[in-house]
């Protein structure tokens, strides 16, 4: 059998896209409570025209999102029908320490991530835990500028710390960051940086990135000095860079592409900064401040795993033409794909490049922890949702997949697809971009009753859970 016997099946969401409830027993505000759905997302996602208010007219999608802070055991009763070995979650940073600075840990928010581990593990399902995914105390984006400021070092250091002594017989698998490189695209909902006038924009970037690495590295010595069963593994947004075209200066496009992305996993995965960025910040005057004993941390805590999210693959050209969506990056638009109604290019057998890539880069296991189709999902007469068009592109990714592990010799730990109930979208803030399994009754102001049902693709997964992926038609 091509994938392992203890292969972890499930899927993946994040805190602020399920759970609502964003006051409720004590939870401070994060930056994602402040990115208002509508004209200004993109604006304050990027890092400008950000208000630390959250009086936008056209709305907060986070503040109730699905509602799991109070479903929580419905829905995940549901994941466990479908035979789910694995379930990727988050961690609301703010839910544990309102403001990030508080003494002790809110107790009610503590709690109520144990009843949801407690539930998982009733159903035999593994949590596997981002310590933050898109996901920062708002009190500490107002007072340090998030993480252009090392104070958040030692902050998150805390925050995780907490985690990982509260939860040390119930979560064994963690994710540092979520997506770390969309810092350096979407740099307030990746990590609350905002821009202010006169400020190098790029420095701000690459000197955020450096204190988040440290912050990553430290956290990972803590997690195996806590508990050594602790697996530590990196999160890349991930997908294939292409060049257009035989052309060299093409090839050379796609290789400095892929290195915007990579130099993240080099530090985390091979524990220190890769010359060609340090080429690139001699050559742009970009001066990234370390303090002594950076170099150590990063070189003696590199991680157990690699984690990545693959939607897409990239086309890179020396001169641009017609270009597309891939997620939050842009690229030149490929012509052998077809594209989602998000203009999200569909590639399954660049999954099964792209895990070739990064197997062959780092020789770490991998974990594919998110892959999906945002569709508009139309329920028939009777209530029943005849999604063939997620179960076609899953089909198709899971069938490259199983040829990366099969065929061409990749090590996999599982894969926890994106997301498996409704929930809202990290980029455009809708549901009406639903990615589930399950249906969640609910539009893009907040109107339906949330009411949860099975989509066609809900049985079909569940029979490729059952088989262990040998089971795809």
């Amino acid at each position: 059998m091509p994938l392992r016997k203890d292969f972890l099946w499930g899927g993946a969401t994040a805190a602020n896209q399920i759970e609502g409830a964003y006051l409720e027993d004590g939870k401070g505000l994060s930056n994602v409570d402040v990115i208002p759905y509508g004209k200004r997302r993109f604006t304050v996602m990027s890092g400008h025209d950000v208000s630390l208010v959250p009086n936008d007219p056209a709305g907060y999608p986070s503040h109730q999102a699905i509602d799991f802070y109070h479903t929580y055991k419905e829905d995940i009763a549901l994941m466990a029908e479908m035979g789910f070995k694995a379930f990727r979650m988050s961690i609301a940073w703010s839910r544990i320490y309102p403001t990030g600075e508080e003494r002790e840990p809110n107790e009610k928010g503590l709690a109520f991530y144990d009843a949801v581990f407690d539930e998982l593990l009733k159903y035999g399902i593994e949590p596997c835990v981002t310590i933050d995914h898109f996901d920062c105390p708002l009190a500490l984006v107002e007072k340090y500028g998030s993480w252009r400021s090392r104070e958040m070092i030692d902050l998150y250091v805390k925050y995780a710390t907490t985690l990982f002594k509260r939860y040390k017989e119930k979560v064994h698998i963690w994710m540092t960051f979520n997506e770390i490189n969309v810092l350096m695209h979407l740099p307030f909902m990746g990590a609350g940086v905002s821009f202010k006038e006169g400020d190098n924009e790029l420095e701000v970037q690459f000197q955020a990135a450096h204190h988040i690495l440290v912050a990553s590295a430290l956290v990972t010595k803590v997690a195996h000095e806590i508990n050594p069963k602790n697996q530590m593994g990196c999160m890349l947004a991930a997908g294939v860079t292409y060049p257009f075209s035989c052309n060299p200066e093409d090839a050379l496009e796609a290789m400095k592409r892929a290195h915007d992305s990579y130099f993240f996993i080099d530090v985390q995965s091979r524990g220190a900064y890769p010359n060609y960025i340090v080429k690139q910040w001699e050559r742009d005057g970009i001066h990234v401040k370390m303090e002594e004993g950076d170099a150590a941390i990063l070189k003696a805590n590199t991680v157990d795993y690699v984690s990545f999210s693959y939607y897409t693959s990239r086309v890179a050209q020396a001169v641009e033409v017609e270009k597309t969506s891939a997620n939050i990056f842009g690229t030149v638009k490929n012509p052998y794909l077809k594209s989602s109604e998000w203009g999200w290019q569909i590639d399954p057998l660049g999954l099964r490049i792209t895990m070739n890539e990064i197997w062959d880069r780092y020789q770490k296991p991998l974990f594919i922890v998110e892959n999906g189709l945002g569709a508009v999902d139309i329920p028939e007469a009777d209530g029943s949702i005849n999604d063939d068009y997620r179960i076609d592109y899953m089909r198709e990714h899971i069938r490259e997949m199983v040829n990366a592990v099969d065929l061409d010799g990749v090590e996999l730990m599982g894969y926890t697809m994106w997301g498996p109930i409704d929930l809202v979208s990290a980029s455009t803030g809708e549901m009406k971009k639903r990615y589930g399994f399950i249906y969640v009754n609910k539009d893009d102001q907040g109107n339906g009753d949330a009411a949860r049902s099975r989509k066609k693709s809900f049985y079909w997964y569940k029979r490729v859970i059952a088989s262990n992926g040998t089971e795809l038609d």
